[in-house]
């Protein structure tokens, strides 16, 4: 499959959708870097885009439209399979049981799990948003064999001292959080011991926060 030629340099992400449920918290993901002015190169499972028809009213190109780029899950020859494609790292939310294992024994059958191999092996920060409950041994040793070899797995897990006034408080809290890994603020949830940041507040690369509350909420429907 042929690829467009990309600018070299950009401040780019990669981000992966499985199965799992959660998938808003994917899309979310895509809306905050957008806004953050980061590049994204989207990778859907098959399973997610099953899931994506149970948990939200929009298509898969719709949600596809929300990154900058995006390819089969099938491709494995895409530019984010590759370490020479420079990027921040890899998010994948949310994250199955069956992608966290391939991405724990290296199974590099599909995009999804090649990208993520690629993100470790390139010492490049790799964060899995799992969502399972209750967890087997099985699941838990993979997430063990991922953290040994530099990823982070992360959980959406709510906050309640927040008081949230809802679920998307809740969404926005938990993609704050996994972009905070990435030292990138959105600015779309109360910290601990902070005053909200300032309309005019700017992330520590430079690029304006997103204001609290005020991301853009249309293309969610959960």
């Amino acid at each position: 499959m042929n690829h467009p030629a990309h600018p070299r340099a950009v401040d780019r992400m990669v981000v992966g959708i499985s199965g799992a449920t959660g998938i808003a918290y994917g899309i979310r993901v895509l809306q905050a870097l957008r806004t953050a002015g980061i590049e994204t190169h989207l990778v859907m499972s098959r399973s997610a885009r099953l899931t994506l028809a149970y948990e939200s009213e929009l298509t898969v190109a719709q949600v596809q439209e929300l990154a900058d780029f995006h390819y089969s899950p099938e491709d494995v020859g895409a530019p984010v399979a590759s370490g020479s494609f420079r990027t921040r790292g890899m998010i994948v939310a949310p994250c199955s049981m069956k992608s966290l294992a391939q991405i724990a024994v290296g199974t590099c059958d599909t995009l999804l799990a090649r990208a993520a191999d690629v993100t470790l092996k390139e010492r490049k920060r790799l964060v899995l948003m799992v969502r399972e409950t209750p967890l087997t041994l099985t699941h838990l040793r993979n997430m063990t064999t991922v953290t040994e070899n530099g990823g982070i797995v992360a959980p959406p897990v709510p906050a309640f001292y927040t008081r949230p006034a809802g679920l998307q408080d809740l969404i926005d809290q938990s993609v704050g959080r996994v972009l905070d890994l990435f030292d990138i603020d959105t600015g779309a949830f109360p910290r601990w011991g902070e005053a909200a940041p300032p309309a005019d507040a700017t992330t520590a690369g430079g690029r304006a926060a997103v204001p609290a509350r005020q991301l853009d909420t249309s293309a969610i429907h959960v």
